[in-house]
């Protein structure tokens, strides 16, 4: 819900300029007044006879009101800015399509309700910690993707639709290696396309739903290991308080701390996180 904020208010800034832009080249400029004194009214001469050139209205090559996209003469709508707009909205689903943000993030909201914890640490804290680690995992990634695709097609070497498929092949790789044979079955029969001879020739509408799959049951597999030794500790606890006759007192008054203290004991953040970047070697 945050991102998606964020990206509202961006839109919401962006066509406010766009409609502010408009309205001034539409007034043009305001000419000065002028402080000398009108001189005394002459005759007005009759208006002459605009000419007719064979019914059609002559051009004043006045501009009308409207951005001008460069390059297209004439064009009043910011087709560049809706394209970009659009893109922005489409940024949150792209990064949890064909990224591991969803299996960390994941990861990263068990561990909370493992340990205990109610908002501590934030949604916001986990979701900035889950995109700084994409980052670092998909850095390689995305320097491939611009060295083989955008800076050949900023130099006029490869067209956008071109640099667009070149661009998928270090994507494609990526999620390849990480996807699960079942899953990709389960799409290919749902598709009815044939089976294909190898993983790299499999379709972009079936590999995107089979990578997000699964990284949905990576997160949850390694989100239920993470979660038994701290439920251990919880039954130990309750299983105490219950036999020494301490049933006003919540279990979970005791096995909070007891679990935060056996996690800081074995530096839990740094094995964890440690983990799973091992995961995605």
């Amino acid at each position: 819900m945050t991102l998606r904020l964020i990206f509202g208010r961006l839109i919401m800034i962006a066509f406010l300029f766009a409609a502010f832009s408009a309205s001034a080249s539409a007034l043009g400029p305001v000419a000065p007044a002028s402080t000398d004194a009108a001189p005394a009214a002459s005759p007005a001469a009759p208006p002459a006879a605009a000419p007719v050139n064979n019914g059609v209205l002559p051009n004043s090559g006045a501009p009308s009101g409207g951005l001008q996209i460069q390059g297209l003469p004439g064009a009043n709508v910011p087709w560049s800015i809706v394209i970009m707009l659009t893109a922005l909205t489409l940024i949150p689903s792209v990064l949890l399509c064909v990224t591991p943000f969803a299996r960390l993030l994941i990861v990263f909201h068990f561990l909370r309700q493992a340990l205990g914890l109610q908002t501590t640490p934030s949604n916001q804290t986990l979701i900035g910690l889950s995109l700084i680690l994409t980052f670092f995992l998909m850095q390689p990634v995305g320097a491939q993707i611009y060295d083989t695709a955008i800076v050949p097609m900023q130099t006029g070497k490869i067209t956008a639709m071109e640099a667009l498929n070149v661009g998928q092949v270090p994507l494609r790789k990526f999620m390849s290696h990480y996807v699960r044979e079942k899953d990709v079955a389960l799409f290919i029969d749902l598709a009815k396309e044939p089976r294909p001879a190898s993983v790299n020739d499999l379709s972009m509408r079936v590999l995107l739903p089979a990578y997000i799959l699964s990284e949905l049951k990576a997160g949850f597999q390694i989100g239920t290991v993470l979660f038994l030794p701290f439920l251990i500790v919880d039954m130990v606890v309750a299983s105490i308080t219950t036999s020494v006759g301490m049933l006003q007192l919540p279990p979970v008054v005791i096995s909070t701390p007891l679990k935060l203290l056996l996690f800081l004991m074995v530096d839990g953040w740094h094995l964890l996180i440690g983990s799973l970047m091992r995961s995605f070697s």
